[in-house]
């Protein structure tokens, strides 16, 4: 079963008088590529929050956002007065020594000041309960994540298969246009020869060069390996999840394969077939992108 790279998921827990929410995006990329915004408290785990996410998530620009909330009614932040005190000092010293006048409105112009207020207890300091609540939040984010991403996953598996189909029952109808493909090529080389007048030829040699020129218009290789392709790129889909990569080495080998038809076909209705046969496969390239 594939997975999208594309996905979406939250989660919310309350520990200790805090609401921990999490939320995390993830888009297409090449490798893992997190980026973690977490509040100051959690810096210190925030290594071990990457290592959880890491450890699901294989692809994908993952962007991971916690918040914490206090839901204590009781506050214990309060005015630091001896800041305040000090603070005045020396404004009204800059004011003398400058000569410039005090501020009209020293309330505002104290309570802006860095450290005006302080916490009686420090909002850094978390316990071991709340550390293990936010590991599983992330957590559980992660999980809403991957259900997310086996749910692209199931709708990107039903477009590969329709548009496999599609290009399998274009590759059915080549085999009618064959032989008088064929034939409308050996009858126009031998036109073009009769409109030579008085050149005398070897028509066993001329038979033996007609035939060697046809066998390498033949497109019986490139018919087995496209459909080759096609078969094997239908068993990926079925392996364990991780076969963004694969799936793409194989859409590259599935273009090869037609464009190899194309260069060979030298007919109207054979061209308009690899024409819609390449419109097929750039539709799967484009949404294998998203495949993890």
């Amino acid at each position: 079963m594939i997975q999208s790279m594309t996905g979406f998921g939250k989660a919310t827990l309350t520990v200790c008088d805090k609401k921990i929410t999490a939320e995390i995006k993830s888009l297409n990329s090449k490798q893992l590529d997190l980026l973690a915004r977490v509040p100051m408290p959690y810096r210190e785990i925030e290594l071990d929050l990457r290592n959880l996410v890491a450890q699901s998530l294989l692809r994908g620009k993952v962007e991971l956002i916690v918040t914490r909330e206090d839901l204590a009614d009781n506050t214990t932040a309060s005015i630091n007065i001896d800041a305040l005190r000090a603070y005045k000092e020396q404004i009204q010293l800059v004011s003398k020594e400058l000569g410039i006048p005090e501020p009209s409105d020293w309330y505002s112009s104290l309570l802006r000041m860095p450290d005006a207020l302080k916490n009686d207890q420090s909002s850094n300091d978390i316990s071991q309960e709340e550390i293990d609540g936010v590991k599983e939040v992330v957590s559980n984010t992660v999980d809403a994540l991957i259900s997310f991403r086996k749910q692209e996953g199931l709708r990107l598996e039903v477009f590969f298969k329709e548009k496999i189909q599609a290009i399998n029952q274009l590759l059915d109808e080549v085999p009618k246009y064959e032989k008088p493909r064929i034939d409308k090529i050996k009858q126009r080389i031998l036109d073009a020869l009769a409109k030579l007048e008085n050149i005398e030829h070897d028509k066993n040699r001329f038979e033996q060069e007609l035939i060697f020129y046809i066998e390498k218009l033949d497109i019986t290789e490139e018919k087995i390996r496209l459909e080759n392709h096609l078969k094997y790129f239908l068993e990926t889909l079925d392996n364990e999840h991780g076969q963004g990569k694969k799936l793409g080495f194989i859409s590259q080998e599935m273009g090869r394969e037609i464009n190899t038809l194309g260069s060979k076909a030298n007919q109207a209705e054979l061209q308009n077939l690899v024409v819609k046969m390449k419109d097929q496969l750039e539709q799967i390239k484009e949404q294998v992108l998203n495949v993890l």
